[in-house]
């Protein structure tokens, strides 16, 4: 009964070492994402301009922000976002494959260096620049480095207090398996893979191989085995959040998958001369006794040839991955009616606050293209003497604005998601600015329908304007349709050195024009130069021109960060 109770507390200290690993890595990967962020996004979306500086930069960042899984979601949501291409893509995917190497050095070193000298003043040093707000993030990185190698130190010492070496039932268990045969193999890499996939860890399933390999109850050839099953189960968080994203995002995954796949099939082919040739880098004899301590490093050493080299024979083959992943995965024809559906954003790619930002702008920037192409319908509209013709466009004005509400609500949807994370003062002050933004895109939205039901009740009623008024409707019109135009190069990010100058002058010709026009229909009315109701018409359109003019102004500011 005792040793029963025994067992039961080490593994209860097992699991709960683990679940520590997990959180720590979670909060390193978080916090360097934080500090770093802005910077993350530029180097992916610049430094890959070919396939090695792409594979560079995904090993690169990788080792920064200590997570592949979290390198390859945000790889997947710039391809979502339209920001990198496939091609650019996979390389970055697999450079993160190289990059998350250095995890299992980190837990080899846990193995054989006592980190506990390091953890305790982590903890302090952490606190402290938690409570500096200037600081917090580097006081998370901090903490979650302690966490991890807490736990290392914890998982060390469970498995010391396991003493599976000596658990002659254990110890027989796992010499019941032939490590000569490929079944044995395939099984752990299979147990390997399901674990990992569960768990949605390599990293756990990482320190388990190492914790049961440096007992020396389970041979280097299983443990192996396990490390190549961990590599396709960590495929599987991309491909999960891929899963509502777009065509090209959840090719970006699959590559992910076939790019580890085609790994773990080469190295089957050579297991056991491969096997081999890693242990004798480290020095260590399989045949021998009494080298667990090796053990570790074995294993980390063959995560690190492994991924090396499958980079090496695939990173010229790129363009082949693409074409497979496209033929696996064909682009299917989007309904007419989703036409106007959330493009660039996908709550389930939320990996950081910033790159969902990202999105957020991409969608943004869409909406802003949008309302002008409802101006666009409105100004047909204003042309168009056919009532049936005019009628139909009239429709299409209302489905598009019905569609711009939609897709306000979904990116106000999105941010508020985005604003329940632990958001740095910059990416507080983005999701202000963005909603903002939503807000008077869907003005513009509403005053082009307003426009167009006005045009529509000139057919309905059959009271029509003269053509002198056509003449300056078409004018102001042109006016405003420059200012949309001008709003949009600053929303696709083209207008970087905008002179919001620009924006205020063309508001004011706008604002004079309907002062003049206003002016001049109050006397053409007073005259009877034509009707009243006319008048009211014609004046109702201009006004709403100029709103809409006021309405781009504000999208203006808001994007440029300018006050009210």
């Amino acid at each position: 009964m005792e040793t029963t109770t025994d067992y039961f507390s080490i593994v209860m200290k097992l699991l709960g070492a683990l679940s520590l690993l997990i959180f720590g890595m979670r909060m390193m990967s978080d916090a360097l994402q934080k500090m770093a962020g802005p910077q993350l996004r530029h180097i992916l979306a610049r430094m890959t301009s070919n396939r090695l500086t792409g594979m560079l930069t995904g090993t690169l960042v990788t080792c920064a922000v200590q997570s592949s899984s979290a390198t390859t979601v945000m790889t997947v949501s710039f391809v979502s976002a339209g920001l990198l291409t496939l091609g650019q893509a996979i390389s970055v995917i697999m450079g993160a494959n190289i990059g998350t190497t250095l995890t299992a050095w980190i837990m080899s070193l846990g193995y054989n260096v006592d980190l506990t000298s390091v953890v305790f003043p982590a903890f302090l040093a952490g606190i402290i620049l938690i409570y500096q707000k200037r600081y917090r993030f580097m006081g998370d990185l901090l903490f979650g480095t302690a966490f991890l190698f807490l736990s290392l130190v914890m998982l060390s010492a469970a498995g010391n207090d396991l003493d599976l070496e000596h658990n002659e039932s254990v110890v027989n268990f796992f010499a019941s398996f032939d490590t000569g045969s490929y079944w044995t193999i395939l099984s752990f890499l299979a147990i390997g893979t399901l674990i990992t996939c569960l768990v949605q860890s390599s990293a756990a399933m990482m320190a388990i191989t190492i914790l049961l390999c440096s007992t020396g109850v389970l041979p280097i050839y299983l443990g192996i085995a396990l490390v190549m099953g961990e590599n396709i189960g960590t495929t599987a968080t991309a491909n999960l959040a891929a899963l509502g994203a777009n065509t090209q995002a959840r090719r970006a995954a699959l590559a992910h998958l076939l790019f580890n796949v085609f790994g773990v099939i080469w190295v089957l082919c050579i297991f056991f001369p491969f096997v081999d040739l890693v242990c004798h880098l480290v020095g260590y004899n399989p045949e021998l006794s009494g080298q667990t301590k090796l053990l570790p490093v074995v294993l980390a050493m063959f995560h690190t040839c492994f991924n090396v080299t499958n980079t090496a024979l695939l990173i010229g083959f790129i363009p082949q991955m693409e074409r497979i992943v496209c033929w696996l995965l064909p682009e299917k024809a989007q309904p007419k009616e989703e036409e106007f559906s959330l493009q660039f954003i996908h709550a389930n790619l939320i990996q950081t606050p910033e790159i969902a930002i990202l999105q957020a702008q991409k969608e943004t920037a869409r909406l802003g293209l949008h309302v002008q192409e409802m101006f666009a319908l409105v100004r047909q509209l204003l042309e168009e003497k056919n009532s049936e013709k005019a009628t139909l466009l009239y429709h299409k004005v209302e489905k598009q604005e019905d569609f711009s509400d939609k897709m306000e609500i979904g990116i106000a949807r999105f941010l508020g998601q985005v604003s329940e994370f632990h958001l740095s003062d910059d990416t507080k002050t983005k999701v202000r600015q963005m909603m903002r933004e939503i807000g008077e895109l869907e003005s513009i939205g509403d005053a082009c329908q307003h426009l167009a039901r006005t045009l529509n009740r000139r057919q309905e009623s059959g009271v029509d304007m003269t053509p002198e008024l056509y003449d300056k409707l078409r004018q102001m019109m042109q006016l405003t349709d420059q200012a949309l135009t001008q709003m949009n190069t600053v929303m696709t990010g083209h207008g970087r050195r905008h002179d919001i100058g620009q924006t205020y002058r063309l508001e004011e010709q706008i604002n004079e024009m309907r002062q003049t026009l206003k002016d001049e229909n109050f006397r053409a009315v007073d005259n009877r130069l034509y009707d009243y109701t006319v008048g009211t018409m014609f004046i109702d359109l201009v006004g709403d021109c100029e709103k809409l003019g006021d309405y781009v102004v504000n999208v203006v500011q808001a994007r440029l960060g300018q006050a009210r």
